[in-house]
């Protein structure tokens, strides 16, 4: 195809891959056969997001997610499936005779000549994903709406029942049952979950409807409802996918299932059943190795806390402290902390309640407190196994805090995490739990707290001038006004299912203990005296600071920064 010629060459002149790399991804699909933009994200030299982003940009085009919405059904007879198969593109939104149309490559002008004449329509372009194009089409053209189809088989079997919903009988599939409604829905389920880049499942009985939801992008979205009756037998099924016991449904219980792509990969989700007065609600974390970024210079830190925090953890000992509250992107932080510090040199060990992903070269433990293998028992193991670095997935308790203390004070590097809302409170709650202050002073390198910002949806957005008294409020300081002038709101779109969002970001509080901080915790100051140190004297930026700095670059709204952050009050 004339068109896609340069596309490699582009992304050299631009210093997105280098010539090695082409080379090698053209290598690579004369071998395996695809195309170059599919060769260049199986080598690793380019995400998708990223190579859809450049595309855009060089031809001033929007980036949708055509997993965040749904599609009319209607619009899928406009575009022959072979078509959309052949040139990676699917029709996204309709509106009197012009066509939204998403292209995997937007280089392809005679395919959108094509498509007009096809569809009689103007076509407008959009730009997205391979993966997000070949997902669609088969979501889609295969029944046109696979989760509605079910839902309609679901609802038909609970009309065939006579049993009440505690008594609906569990089709397993390894009883040769595959093409059961119950297996087909819950394997439908997970898999539009994963294709909606979905961080949780939610799985919800009330007493005259059963609700699925999906959380994306930090919204809970609504699914389809399957009918209440089947509620008992998909949470069964779940329980069964993951070894729980699916006679006990007066305890919370937890478990794991791992799914396998068709590309080759799998995706973990953890799973929690909480009884409810209707039954049972499920949710499942979605773990996604793919999207976790484990480039530290890529996670969201600024210049100057990207080299606090890895002069902190090269530092041959020390605690540092990640803190947060639940979804709040812990777990990237410091799994990226610990992918940089990986080598053959290293002994790496972690102790995890539970272990999200699988890192390779890390001796990862999962704590099991029911047998007493908790995380106190799991450190002084470690300690018997000459590390060099130890993380320990959370601080819950004083004994857990006084070891993981004492082997950062004894040449060893701890990296943990704790529940706070601020980073300076980190030291008053460890002060509660019963450590002494020279034990928090001396051994403590850093903390640093996170929050997650949702970003604006750069197709819906615009810029506007928010009132004076407004930024004041926030925090902005007078002399600073006129540098907001490109804050935006959001106003929601199709392209965002109508949340005027798209994306989230972390907001970082970087809080270096400096020896005027070790000074103060020994003599006993206050949390906000010790805050008012490390921000006016040590130069610290505190999290509404930093989502201040993105609100003012447009990358988020002013309510989102009033949700997200606590004013300062230093």
């Amino acid at each position: 195809m004339a068109a896609k010629k340069g596309l490699g060459e582009l992304l050299v002149k631009k210093n997105v891959i280098s010539f090695e790399e082409l080379q090698d991804a053209k290598q690579s699909q004369k071998v395996d056969g695809g195309r170059l933009m599919s060769a260049l994200v199986r080598k690793g030299y380019v995400k998708e997001n990223e190579l859809s982003e450049f595309l855009a940009k060089e031809h001033n085009l929007p980036v949708i997610d055509l997993s965040v919405f749904d599609v009319d059904p209607s619009l899928i007879k406009l575009v022959p499936k072979r078509i959309c198969e052949k040139y990676l593109v699917f029709p996204v939104q309709k509106a009197d005779r012009t066509l939204v149309v998403a292209f995997a490559d937007p280089r392809n002008i005679y395919v959108k000549d094509d498509l007009t004449l096809i569809t009689r329509c103007k076509i407008e372009v959009v730009v997205t994903s391979e993966s997000n194009i070949l997902n669609a089409i088969e979501s889609y053209y295969e029944g046109n709406n696979k989760m509605d189809k079910l839902v309609g088989e679901l609802d038909e079997e609970a009309a065939a029942s006579d049993t009440g919903a505690q008594e609906v009988e569990v089709i397993d599939g390894a009883q040769g049952a595959d093409s059961g409604p119950i297996i087909k829905y819950v394997n439908a389920m997970l898999s539009e979950a994963i294709k909606s880049k979905a961080s949780d499942i939610h799985i919800e009985p009330y007493e005259k409807r059963l609700r699925i939801r999906f959380r994306v992008s930090g919204f809970l979205i609504e699914k389809q409802q399957p009918p209440p009756s089947v509620a008992s037998a998909i949470v069964s099924r779940i329980k069964v996918l993951c070894k729980m016991d699916i006679s006990q449904k007066r305890l919370p219980q937890d478990g794991r299932l791992k799914v396998k792509m068709k590309n080759g990969g799998s995706i973990d989700f953890r799973v929690n059943s909480l009884p409810m007065i209707f039954g049972e609600k499920v949710v499942l974390r979605v773990l996604d190795k793919s999207n976790l970024e484990m480039d530290l210079a890529k996670i969201g830190f600024d210049e100057r806390e990207y080299k606090l925090f890895r002069d902190a953890i090269y530092a041959p000992q020390g605690m540092v402290l990640i803190t947060g509250p639940t979804g709040s992107g812990k777990t990237t932080t410091i799994y990226s902390g610990l992918s940089e510090l990986n080598t053959s040199k290293r002994n790496i060990s972690t102790a995890e309640d539970p272990v999200e992903f699988n890192l390779d070269g890390i001796n990862q433990v999962q704590i099991n407190s029911e047998i007493g293998f908790d995380f106190p028992a799991t450190l002084r193991a470690f300690l018997r196994q000459d590390p060099e670095i130890i993380m320990v997935g959370e601080i819950r308790d004083l004994e857990t805090a006084k070891i993981a203390y004492k082997a950062a004070s004894t040449g060893h590097m701890v990296l943990s995490t704790l529940h706070t809302n601020d980073a300076v409170s980190t030291i008053m709650r460890l002060l509660n739990m019963g450590l002494p202050k020279f034990m928090v002073a001396e051994a403590t390198s850093i903390v640093v707290a996170q929050r997650l910002l949702k970003t604006v949806c750069k197709n819906c957005s615009e810029v506007y001038e928010p009132q004076k008294d407004v930024l004041i409020d926030l925090g902005v300081p007078e002399a600073e006004l006129d540098q907001y002038d490109g804050v935006k709101k959001a106003n929601g779109c199709t392209y965002c299912n109508g949340t005027g969002m798209q994306g989230r970001r972390p907001v970082f509080e970087v809080f270096d203990f400096q020896e005027n901080i070790r000074e103060a915790i020994l003599s006993g100051a206050t949390g906000q005296e010790i805050k008012k140190m490390a921000v006016h004297t040590n130069g610290m930026k505190t999290m509404r600071m930093n989502a201040l700095r993105a609100l003012r670059e447009g990358f988020t709204t002013v309510e989102e920064v009033i949700n997200v952050t606590i004013k300062d009050n230093i």
